[in-house]
């Protein structure tokens, strides 16, 4: 289900998870004070050079995301008829520049490495008495969903053109919808066949040779890839 993952090594491969989520969360502090179009649009260039150091498979996962130039257009539409053509531009720019660093990060970052580097963050959650494992699973999977869900808009796109020759637009939210309700179904029946997010529902021991259920969320992802 998910197979995002690209498994050949480049530079973007050897840097750890947390720093890459690190880079991710201050990008998204930086770029929204940012009000000059040059500035964005340079941002946007250096986000799209990351794909070149992927090779050829980075390249065909970029355009896997041509869905998001529709979602990109319809902002900008919006805010030309209702606001300022200016403002839908900055907003543009700035949600393209994210989206890409965001599926970059994926592409580069396998599931177990980044809930390793989500759960010390998320450690104060345990005071609250919610599990951080739990919480650092469902944020990776978000994360990890959305290009999931990007590549099923663009099949049905093209499902839909190929029937009858038109965009379907507005008629494909419903059964986008279902599909991504039935790809959770599937991605929840696998975690629950290992155990959930839970080391001890799965019968096994967290102290036995495994530093804090890591193996197990391994085992875990294994299961949903």
């Amino acid at each position: 289900m998910i197979g995002l993952y690209l498994e050949q090594r480049s530079p973007l491969h050897l840097v750890p998870a947390g720093w890459k989520l690190l880079g991710l969360a201050l990008a998204s502090l930086l770029l929204f004070p940012l009000r000059d179009p040059v500035v964005l649009l340079a941002c946007l260039i250096g986000s799209l050079s990351g794909y070149a150091l992927l090779g050829r498979q980075g390249l065909s996962a970029l355009r896997a995301l041509r869905p998001l130039a529709m979602v990109l257009a319809f902002v900008l539409g919006l805010h030309a008829l209702l606001g300022s053509f200016e403002t839908g531009l900055l907003v543009g720019l700035r949600l393209a520049t994210l989206f890409l660093l965001a599926s970059l990060v994926t592409l580069t970052t396998r599931m177990d490495e980044m809930i390793d580097a989500l759960r010390p963050v998320l450690r104060p959650v345990a005071w609250v008495g919610l599990s951080e494992r739990r919480l650092a699973l469902a944020i990776a999977l978000v994360i990890r969903f959305t290009p999931v869900i990007v590549d099923m808009g663009s099949r049905l796109q093209e499902a839909h053109r190929a029937r009858s020759g038109r965009k379907g637009h507005v008629k494909l939210v419903a059964p986008l919808c279902l599909q991504a309700l039935n790809a959770a179904d599937h991605v929840a029946e696998a975690l629950a066949a290992r155990g959930g997010a839970d080391p001890a529902l799965s019968g096994e021991p967290e102290e036995a040779g495994r530093p804090d259920g890591q193996e197990g969320d391994a085992d875990q992802m294994d299961a949903i890839r």
